[in-house]
């Protein structure tokens, strides 16, 4: 017996709809980078939500959409604690999805801005799947964003790279940085066998070992770093011209190990 999908049991706001609620995904950091979609369904809300780590926090995904947020949209911070236990984000989740839910259930209409990519790891993915559970009937949709793999990519033919992120006969693998040299090693060894581009997320203060593990591999040469990408302070660079020193947990990381043999 074939499963249902996950969210079929969800309501769809209409286009064009006046209420519902809309995860707008805003990109890595550069307000430019939101779509036309994005844009619109936020300047269309009455209520803004967005995510902050901290009571009175101004939240990333909000700065970053500062500039097509009006000054008569309500805004709606939500609390997401950054901490490992479980329990107090489970209790995040609950409480987001039931404030966002009753701002719809009172005609409003509702955006979530998410950073990045509202489906790629996302807090907001968690916030879907608790108001699938406890709003099943709160009409939602959702716009996806540019994730910040593919802006560092981007961003680094602005300073003399040419860096596309994985060729049609490469794989793409991205997946937060592994937390031992051990589990590295095994996922450049399958990567390398397969000819798959590793895209290593939320780098942060493993730098300091993965900077020596790939020089001691060779695979600096190949390798692009990026840090804050979008944001006025961005740096994307060669691994090679980075030190190994912890760096700011919005840092990330591209491997190349070799290139496909048809090339200009």
């Amino acid at each position: 017996m074939a499963l249902a999908p996950p969210f079929s049991n969800l309501g769809r706001a209409p286009a064009g709809s006046s209420c519902g609620l809309t995860f707008v995904s805003v990109g890595p950091g550069d307000p430019e980078l939101l779509t036309v979609a994005a844009v619109r369904a936020i300047q269309a809300a009455a209520v803004v939500a967005y995510p902050v780590a901290r009571e009175g926090a101004a939240g990333m995904a909000a700065t970053i959409a500062g500039p097509w947020i009006h000054a008569d949209q309500r805004r709606l911070p939500l609390l997401f604690p950054m901490v490992t236990e479980a329990s107090p984000r489970i209790a995040a989740w609950h409480a987001a999805a039931d404030a966002l839910a009753a701002e719809v259930a009172g005609g409003a209409a509702v955006v979530l801005l998410c950073e990045g990519d509202g489906s790629l790891f996302a807090s907001s993915s968690y916030v879907l799947l608790a108001l699938r559970q406890r709003h099943p009937a709160c009409p939602i949709q959702l716009i996806p964003g540019v994730p910040a793999a593919c802006a560092a990519a981007a961003a680094a033919s602005g300073v003399g790279l040419a860096w596309p992120l994985a060729l049609q006969s490469e794989g793409l693998l991205i997946r937060p940085t592994p937390g031992t040299p051990a589990e590295l090693k095994v996922l450049l060894a399958q990567a390398a066998a397969s000819g798959t581009v590793l895209a290593l997320l939320k780098l942060g203060h493993r730098w300091a070992w993965v900077r020596p593990l790939l020089a001691e591999r060779g695979l600096l040469a190949g390798a692009l770093f990026a840090q804050r990408v979008g944001w006025p302070d961005q740096l994307v660079a060669p691994a090679a011209a980075v030190p190994a020193q912890k760096q700011p947990y919005f840092s990330l990381l591209l491997v190349r190990q070799g290139w496909p043999e048809v090339l200009p």
